[in-house]
């Protein structure tokens, strides 16, 4: 792994730990800290914090909140991409901002749908052997209708593939698991939640998606 790479990784890992712990607080913090940013890799982390903070309103049932976060974390993406075009990380994480507006609106599937698309599949041109990638565009076919082009079969398969790829993503078995209860596979369901939490305790919503998850 290059230097860059693994400082990436490093930076990333507070980020993540507020998410799983639904740490709002923190992650504006962190959102505060980087407000200024002005290099590649330090928008991707301002981008990336605004990602995890959409996702926790998602979690809380707050779709608007979501959409803003996710909004206010398209411009740092775009000037990622615009300082380094060739690096998957940067597109795929404007594509998932672009997909966590959409669950608030479904008519902003005409305005977002098509950037969460191209992006995560410019994502996956740029580095086909990311788990990542194919767990971004999974969300991302998971909340878009299938009149624009997503579905859950699609999220599904796009699970399988991560997991193909790194079966320790304990995000992949979650998403997969939360495709799978929809699509009324409960059973399933657990078993991939509970995969999830088993690779990851500290993710609350991982628990919270087991409990309301049937036996049946």
């Amino acid at each position: 792994m290059s230097s860059f790479l693994l400082a990436l990784a490093l930076a990333a890992s507070p980020l993540e730990d507020a998410r799983d712990r639904q740490d709002a607080s923190s992650l504006a913090a962190q959102i505060s800290k980087l407000s200024s940013a002005s290099s590649p890799a330090a928008l991707y982390q301002l981008a990336l914090a605004h990602s995890f903070q959409a996702e926790i309103a998602m979690e809380k049932g707050d779709k608007k909140a979501s959409a803003a976060s996710a909004e206010a974390g398209i411009g740092p993406a775009r000037k990622a991409i615009a300082g380094q075009p060739n690096n998957s990380d940067f597109h795929r994480i404007l594509g998932t901002l672009c997909g966590q507006i959409i669950p608030a609106n479904v008519l902003a599937g005409l305005k977002y749908g098509r950037c969460a698309l191209d992006e995560v599949s410019k994502a996956i041109e740029l580095n086909p052997k990311s788990a990542a990638n194919y767990l971004s565009r999974g969300v991302g076919n998971y909340y878009l209708p299938p009149s624009f082009g997503g579905g859950l079969d699609k999220a599904i398969a796009d699970f399988d593939q991560a997991l193909s790829l790194n079966p320790k993503l304990a995000e992949a078995h979650l998403w997969r698991g939360i495709a799978l209860r929809k699509a009324g596979k409960n059973a399933e369901a657990r078993k991939a939640l509970s995969r999830s939490l088993e690779l990851n305790p500290k993710r609350l919503w991982a628990k919270t998606q087991l409990e309301k998850t049937p036996a049946q």
